[in-house]
Parts: structure tokens; C-alpha cells; sequence
């Protein structure tokens, strides 16, 4: 099935609702559960009753009101955690050297993970805002899980079994701020800013064949400035699995139903696919002509993130943004 959550200014959390297959129209879900966050932990009793109202709008059996993705929050509009990888060993290769720091060296072996700020997030049409453009503003397309209650100790053979929903990401980077805080050894923080979801979260069975061992086999499409950047396919490259990925959080604590974890930037060695952000390219500029060409995000620039079925239908609705002060 496939979810979203409406914005409303008397509810911090927005309103549930039920979007059809086709993402055109939506049924009103708030008798079920007030929320997303509220139906994530209570999800054995609402999940066969969600389950019903989406056939219910696909068949026509009731009628449904039409999606303005513009009025459409972030599926959690404030999540208890957000933990985002880097599972794409291209990405990881290309953006170290254009920070010239070396790769780990238990790169393949143990994944990159950090925790970024979740208290709010930004629905995919919702602004970025940058202050200043001499903060290197970058975009960075990935897909992510939403998870229910995770027990530590989880391993990766069980933990399909902890995964609710599925969206995309816009994991904005600030990549001039990023060295100085880095050498500190403390990790991100004011180099990662609010990040955006996709308006639409999907139950793992929605994408079929295409969701297979822990990923997502299919290419996430990007276009900057109205032209496309990239299409890497987000399955055959991804380094670490979702599956992989949460037994490696799990190994020391357990998380809370409505906890996000990212994939990181979807990559592919094909440089004939594009890139997923600003920093590939520079970099890849960096070692073909010895500097970087392309700037990064200015005010008024504009980046889309979607991904489509074998169809061409548009899975989780379009992540759509504009750069504002």
C-alpha cells in the first residue's frame, strides 16, 4: 500500500492518508490512525485496515480526493531518529578524494554510517534553504526504509521482518562545511541540514521483483536545473543491503518504530548513468581535467528526485525543491 501524510496546521504530525497506485487520488485514513508515526506503532491492528482503504480507493469503491503534492508533508514529518549510510562504494571512493582523505579501510567490510537531525523534515516540495552559497549547497538522491520496533542484536537473515515502508531522499550536504567539522572528529552537524522525503511511503510488497535482498532494482532519476543528471540503478551496486545495514546498527542498542535509515548516495562505476549529486561530478572533473568546473547549488536551482516502475509510473511521487534565502 502506499501512504503520505497531508500537512495541517493544528496537527505537528500532519494527517494519514491512503494515496491510490497511480498517486492521483487520496482517502482519509485519520479514523484508522491520527498519523503515520501513530499507525507505525500500533501497525498489527491498523495495518489490515489501511490494507482494505487502499483497495477500497484502486477499485473505485469509494471515492477519492485528488493529490496536491504541494500540500503533502514529509511522510514523518518529525521522526525519532534518521540514520543515514553510505552503502554505494563509488560515491564513497569519489567524494573522499575530493576531500582528499583516504578511504577506510574496513570500507567494504563495515559500513559508513552517521545520525542526523530529525526533528524536522521537509516535505518534497518544500524549499532548501541556504544563507549562504559559499557553504558548497549539495543535493544528494537516495531511497530509504522506515522501520518498526528493532530489537539490538537484530541480524540481517531477520531483519526484513522490521522494515514498514520504503521512500526516496533529497540528504542535502553542505560540502564546504564538511572538512572543518570532520577534522574535529566529531562528525556532521551543521554541514547537514533538513533533509527532504518523497511524498509517498510503500509497503516493501509495491515494488515487487524489483525489491530484492535488502535492495531496490531500479534506476532513481534525477534532474537539476530541469535537466537530467542521473539514473543509477539503486540494487546491483549497493554495497551493504538495507538487510546488512540494520544488523550493523543493531549491534549495540535497539530503535523505535518510526526510525529512518538512508541508503546514502545512489552511485553506479557507469559514468554513462550520471551522478546522484554535485560532488561526483566535481570530482570526476577534478581527475579528468585536474579541477573542479561545476558549482554547487545556488539560489534558485532546482533539483527533482523520482523513481519509476518498469512501467514508467512514478513509485513514491516526485521530490521537486528550489534553492531560496
Amino acid at each position: 500500500m502506499k501512504l503520505a501524510t497531508l500537512k495541517s496546521k493544528n496537527k505537528r504530525d500532519g494527517q494519514l492518508v491512503v494515496v491510490s497506485k497511480d498517486n492521483k487520488s487520496y482517502a482519509d485514513a485519520s479514523t484508522i490512525a491520527p498519523n503515520l508515526q501513530w499507525a507505525l506503532d500500533h501497525w498489527a491492528e491498523v495495518e489490515p485496515k489501511l490494507k482494505t482503504l487502499f483497495d477500497d480507493i484502486n477499485s473505485k469503491k469509494i471515492p477519492g480526493l485528488p493529490v496536491d503534492v504541494s500540500q503533502m508533508a514529509a511522510p514523518l514529518p518529525r521522526a525519532y531518529e534518521w540514520i543515514d549510510a553510505s552503502s554505494y562504494i563509488n560515491h564513497v571512493l569519489l567524494v573522499r578524494k575530493a576531500r582528499n582523505a583516504e578511504p577506510p579501510k574496513t570500507l567494504r567490510t563495515d559500513p559508513l554510517i552517521y545520525q542526523g537531525g530529525s526533528s524536522v523534515m521537509l516535505g518534497a516540495q518544500d524549499p532548501i534553504f541556504l544563507a549562504d552559497e559559499s557553504w558548497g549547497c549539495d543535493f544528494e538522491s537516495e531511497v530509504a526504509v522506515i522501520l518498526a520496533d528493532t530489537p539490538q542484536g537484530t541480524k540481517k537473515e531477520d531483519a526484513h521482518k522490521y522494515i514498514r515502508l520504503i521512500t526516496i531522499v533529497n540528504d542535502v550536504s553542505l560540502r564546504n562545511l564538511i572538512p572543518a567539522e570532520l577534522e574535529k572528529g566529531f562528525g556532521f552537524f551543521q554541514s547537514k541540514p533538513a533533509s527532504a522525503f518523497g511524498p509517498f511511503a510503500i509497503t516493501p510488497d509495491e515494488l515487487g521483483a524489483a525489491w530484492k535482498d535488502g535492495r531496490i532494482h531500479l534506476p532513481l532519476v534525477t534532474h537539476y536545473k530541469g535537466k537530467k543528471f542521473g539514473d543509477p540503478n539503486a540494487g546491483p551496486e549497493m554495497h551493504f543491503s538495507f538487510f546488512e545495514l540494520i544488523e550493523h546498527i543493531c549491534k549495540t542498542r535497539a530503535y523505535t518504530a518510526g526510525t529512518i535509515l538512508g541508503s546514502g548516495t545512489v552511485s553506479n562505476e557507469d559514468r554513462a548513468r550520471g551522478s546522484s549529486c554535485l560532488a561526483e561530478v566535481r570530482m570526476i572533473e577534478t581527475i579528468d581535467t585536474g579541477k573542479p568546473s561545476t558549482p554547487f547549488m545556488k539560489v534558485g536551482d532546482t533539483i527533482e528526485i523520482e523513481m519509476l516502475d518498469q512501467s514508467g509510473a512514478s513509485i513514491f511521487g516526485k521530490i521537486s525543491q528550489k534553492v531560496v534565502n
